[in-house]
């Protein structure tokens, strides 16, 4: 059963474990350790309604899908930070679909285009996030990982508690 908590909701793609591991280890490593309560994740939305029974209802009928590949292509310095950069045209399209499905409810972040991206460090300043910026180039190869579902979680103002997921079934 959904749970319908009177929090705002945050809407996350969830990603395969072994996946997340490798961008759970470097957050470990580069996320100030007095910042860091949360999981790397992928964010799709960022405050929904919790107490809108249609939100769960919208995300099982979209979960009703394969996995979803996402190209790992490349690592962004975002001046306070850096995170991995993704790439999947489905998942583009998957995203507008459920922004259409949640239009009423949006906010204006919600109601940008997505810009897929997993942060392994952010509160930092931009001299160690140029740093880390360069050192992870050096080696950068794509890669790709795979999305398996959504996962909705309630904000603590900074922890996040976990709610539903909604795996990827066909």
């Amino acid at each position: 059963m959904f749970q319908l908590p009177s929090k705002p909701v945050i809407v996350t793609l969830e990603i395969d474990p072994s996946d997340m591991a490798r961008f759970n280890a470097l957050r470990e490593l580069y996320f100030p350790g007095h910042a860091n309560y949360l999981e790397a994740h992928l964010t799709l939305f960022y405050r929904l309604p919790g107490m809108e029974a249609t939100i769960p209802e919208t995300l099982q009928r979209y979960s009703r899908r394969a996995p979803i590949t996402l190209e790992v292509n490349g690592i962004v310095n975002f001046g306070t930070g850096v995170a991995y950069t993704l790439f999947a045209p489905a998942l583009q399209e998957l995203h507008r679909d459920l922004q259409a499905a949640f239009d009423p409810w949006l906010v204006r972040q919600d109601r940008q285009p997505l810009r897929p991206h997993i942060t392994i460090q952010n509160k930092v300043t931009a001299f160690k996030a140029a740093q880390l910026h360069a050192q992870l180039m050096e080696t950068f190869t794509p890669f790709n990982i795979t999305a398996t579902g959504f996962g909705t979680w309630a904000y603590l103002r900074g922890p996040w508690k976990a709610l539903d997921k909604f795996i990827f079934h066909e």
